[in-house]
């Protein structure tokens, strides 16, 4: 006999069985394994919670749905009743996050739950193919694409900013003068993991690896000068940063794109990316 239990708060006796569950797909979970690679499932390290949802029976269990809560809601796996449990438990905590995003089926399943009491929101984008290349690009990187140095911080921002704006919709500086973002961002650049060319000390192509796993280094923030674009910088350049993370960081690439977006899907398929899933993202 079977029996579905409610969403629980996982801890490091599940830490075995959550990183299989990320294991089994490593692009679409790459956001939430490369937290809980180096964290595990301790809320205080994590900077959130994993839920998850099991059948259990006689013969032992399994898990049948897990999610990240956190800066961001991320449902990784569940059918309808496990979304059910997962929205119960958002409701009864409030809204931490400033998104759901992941695998689609998952994020508008529990948007479709959440809807009538956190709705409404500022945007829907409910297809986004993500996208992964596991060798070399198919075209030549761009070889003035390098890491940001430390040092170049205050020119890389402006670019992170605008880019943000134009992508996200909002500004990053609007709450705190924008300290979280550029903390954020000086984070990333420390770590290597911020990208541009430089061309008479201003940036004109930008793009980071947002999150890197064990498996796979997620793409993000790709950027090209409005007054550069057209040439094929942004081909070139996340070029230059996919050889990065394949061939420097032992990883494959990934990214997600809005499917409206057909410059930009166009650019990453010229590349050697394939898409691979789908995902959406609700923006409050």
């Amino acid at each position: 006999m079977l029996r579905l239990a409610g969403a629980r708060l996982l801890d490091e006796r599940d830490l075995p069985e959550v990183i299989g569950v990320l294991n089994s797909d490593p692009v679409a979970s790459c956001m939430v394994a490369a937290r809980v690679e180096v964290a595990g499932l301790d809320p205080w390290r994590l900077g959130g919670e994993v839920w998850a949802v099991d059948h259990r029976s006689l013969r032992g269990s399994r898990v049948d749905g897990l999610c990240y809560s956190g800066p961001n809601l991320v449902p990784l796996r569940g059918n309808a009743a496990a979304l059910r449990s997962f929205a119960d438990r958002a409701r009864r905590r409030g809204r931490v996050c400033s998104s759901l995003v992941g695998p689609a089926e998952q994020v508008m399943g529990l948007w479709q739950e959440l809807r009538p009491d956190w709705g409404p929101a500022r945007e829907v984008r409910e297809d986004q193919p993500l996208m992964a290349m596991f060798r070399g690009p198919d075209v030549p990187p761009d070889p003035l694409v390098r890491p940001v140095r430390p040092d170049e911080l205050e020119r890389y921002l402006p670019a992170a900013i605008s880019m943000f704006v134009e992508e996200v919709g909002v500004d990053p500086c609007a709450e705190d003068g924008g300290a979280s973002y550029r903390a954020r961002v000086a984070e990333l650049v420390a770590g290597g993991r911020a990208f541009a060319r430089f061309e008479g000390g201003e940036v004109v192509f930008k793009a980071e690896i947002g999150a890197l796993s064990g498996k796979v280094g997620q793409i993000q923030g790709v950027w090209v000068r409005p007054d550069r674009r057209g040439r094929g910088f942004g081909t070139a350049g996340t070029a230059a940063v996919a050889d990065h993370l394949i061939r420097g960081f032992g990883r494959a690439a990934s990214l997600y794109v809005n499917s409206f977006n057909s410059a930009a899907r166009a650019a990453y398929r010229r590349v050697g990316f394939e898409q691979v899933g789908q995902y959406a993202t609700v923006l409050f």
